[in-house]
């Protein structure tokens, strides 16, 4: 969502105008305490699933689940503390529902980590916190690992595809503005979706949420996974052969 999460009403009726064409899962960010409080509100006027997208603070991610949603979204690149993240484990493992290990290129490197390759970096960060999760017994996780630009984002979920089996989120993070953003995500996700790669997906716009999932869709419906809704239209490029002005 676009709204501030502890705007109860205007996040419900942006999710619910989201969920009427077609959004299948809502992601709202969770900053404080009080917009985590906020959500047990907004979940129970949804019909859809409800993320929180947690930062920084363990004790966001705690409260979020006491609140009831349905999955949380950790950053590797700001939550390393292990014992609070024990706490998050637990507390999402009593409550059944999954944690999205979630690292962005902006965020993944660490001091010492200056001349490894970015991507290995990535697959590494997210390796590592899947082993940690597990030696905790919780295997109920759901994998990104977002870039800026296409090839990083390219070379993360294609090599973390061959290390593990689980559920892969895609999305080209901080993309852009929709004209720019729409072609880094066609080919970004496009190009995972077309080798078998992912799960679910997200077009991250500078704009509005309801364009992102049109272009969603659009992606999904141009490589032949998604029922097209009405009559595609197929036109001449206009060459020097063509003899009507075909534009008009």
């Amino acid at each position: 969502t676009k709204t501030h999460t502890e705007d109860i009403d205007a996040t419900v009726q942006q999710i619910k105008e989201l969920e009427s064409i077609g959004c299948h899962i809502i992601r709202v960010a969770v900053p404080t305490i009080v917009s985590a409080k906020c959500l047990g509100a907004i979940k129970r006027q949804i019909k859809i699933p409800l993320v929180a997208d947690i930062h920084f603070g363990h004790h966001l991610a705690l409260e979020a689940i006491a609140q009831g949603v349905d999955k949380i979204r950790i950053n590797p690149g700001n939550m390393k503390d292990r014992k609070k993240l024990e706490e998050v484990v637990k507390a999402a493992k009593d409550r059944g529902i999954p944690i999205r290990i979630g690292v962005n290129s902006g965020s993944v490197r660490g001091e010492g980590d200056e001349h490894e390759k970015l991507t290995t970096l990535m697959v590494k960060t997210v390796l590592q916190y899947c082993e940690h999760f597990e030696s905790l017994g919780f295997k109920d996780i759901v994998l990104s690992l977002k870039a800026s630009d296409v090839p990083s984002t390219l070379d993360a979920y294609r090599l973390i595809a061959t290390q593990c089996d689980y559920p892969l989120h895609l999305g080209v993070t901080a993309a852009g503005p929709p004209s720019l953003a729409t072609i880094k995500s066609a080919i970004g996700i496009g190009g995972l979706l077309s080798e078998g790669i992912g799960d679910t997906l997200r077009v991250s716009y500078t704009g509005a949420s309801e364009l992102e999932v049109k272009a969603g869709y659009d992606i999904l419906e141009a490589l032949g996974l998604h029922k097209r809704e009405g009559a595609e239209l197929i036109s001449c490029p206009t060459c020097g052969r063509c003899e009507i002005d075909l534009v008009n």
